[in-house]
């Protein structure tokens, strides 16, 4: 029997092959955390990285955003080879480590001004990044899209295909969008998207959660995940529209959201002040769907365990 994944250790956790993990994260019962944050910026706390600050506050799984699989870069690493660098910070997180890529449409218009966003080779969802990244020791990909970028529903699909048979099942893939992406009116999966992204191979469907993009209720995302469990497949929700830089309060009623709509895993973006939320932030989300007692054991249960 597969162990709950809130309950897991760091060596349980980084031993576990796909199959494993993805049953550990169905029997949390919509209990796991995932933070996204930047390894290309300053970090928050200086000479740690923003991924070990996530980690200390509760997260379970680490997402990394803008990770350039061709020039890899994470600010405040200990020296190590760039291929290593993934493999480094599981070491020293003990947590399992994700990446996005993006599927960027060909008739998308990029809209974003922030040069931060701007897309390089080694972000782009290609099944060379793809297979590269699984050298690095990467655990889940996400095939999603930063602001402005021009990333749609439709091209996210082809290029999931072409993931997956790629990697095989070598690793955890998920898709979807948290927000639009530049593409209007494109954030919310239909039913039928659904049922495509998971012919096409997605372990884990992507949706914003609700009251993070205009119209997205907690009864569209509800309907939504109960087709995606009933396809088999897990369910993920995203804060990706700088909400996870709000107040506790509102984080709150977000993750409850997203607990009634049925979320396997919760996803807390990026950007609080710039490269990961606010830190009381994650820890007040992790709180509000799991309590106190899971919140603190993740918190303290040592790396070397």
């Amino acid at each position: 029997m597969v162990k709950r994944l809130l309950s897991c250790t760091a060596s349980e956790m980084l031993a576990m092959g796909k199959a494993d993990v993805l049953q550990a994260i169905a029997g949390s019962e919509g209990r796991v955390l995932a933070c996204e944050t930047i390894g290309a910026v300053q970090p928050l706390l200086g000479d740690l990285t923003n991924a070990e600050f996530a980690a200390s506050q509760g997260a379970d799984i680490l997402l990394l955003n803008l990770f350039d699989l061709r020039a890899p870069r994470i600010e405040a690493l200990p020296p190590c080879a760039p291929g290593e660098a993934i493999r480094e910070l599981k070491r020293l997180t003990g947590r399992l480590v994700g990446i996005n890529l993006e599927p960027v449409d060909p008739e998308g218009a990029a809209v974003e001004a922030d040069a931060m966003w701007s897309m390089t080779a080694g972000r782009l969802a290609t099944p060379e990044n793809a297979r590269l990244a699984a050298e690095m020791g990467v655990d889940w990909i996400v095939l999603t899209g930063n602001p402005g970028m021009g990333v749609s529903n439709r091209a996210i699909l082809p290029s999931l295909r072409e993931l997956r048979a790629a990697l095989g099942d070598r690793v955890i893939l998920a898709a979807g969008k948290m927000h639009a992406s530049g593409m209007a009116g494109d954030c919310l999966l239909s039913l039928t998207d659904v049922e495509a992204f998971a012919q096409a191979g997605a372990d884990i469907i992507l949706l914003p959660a609700p009251g993070t993009v205009p119209g997205v209720t907690v009864e569209a995302v509800r309907e939504r995940i109960v087709r995606i469990h009933a396809l088999g497949k897990l369910a993920m929700t995203a804060i990706g529209t700088s909400q996870e830089g709000a107040d506790t309060d509102t984080i709150r009623r977000i993750a409850l959201a997203c607990k009634m709509a049925g979320a396997d895993v919760h996803h807390i973006g990026d950007t609080g002040y710039g490269g990961m939320a606010l830190p009381e932030n994650i820890r007040a989300y992790s709180v509000a769907i799991r309590g106190i007692r899971h919140t603190y054991h993740r918190m303290a249960s040592s790396v070397n365990r």
